[in-house]
């Protein structure tokens, strides 16, 4: 689909000298690092929604079945031994 954008000359220049580097056209340099923005923000997204869900502190409850788990963990590696 073709579209038409404003840019500043400076950097359409720079575009195109990196298309050309590239050996694209200037339209696949946009389309490549119009991808990689659009992947690299919902990277972030995930990421910050993942670091939401793990900040919280750990309830009593989960905190009591961590411990479990370590003790069991550790006689089961001591009995290997």
């Amino acid at each position: 689909m073709k579209t038409a954008i404003s840019l500043d000359g400076k950097l359409l220049e720079e575009a195109d000298e990196t298309a050309k580097q590239m050996g694209v056209s200037r339209s696949r340099l946009f389309s490549l690092a119009i991808e990689k923005y659009i992947r690299y923000r919902r990277n972030r997204a995930i990421v910050e929604r993942l670091n939401r869900v793990y900040a919280d502190t750990p309830s009593e409850a989960e905190r009591r079945i961590v411990s479990g788990m370590k003790s069991k963990f550790r006689s089961t590696i001591k009995d290997a031994w």
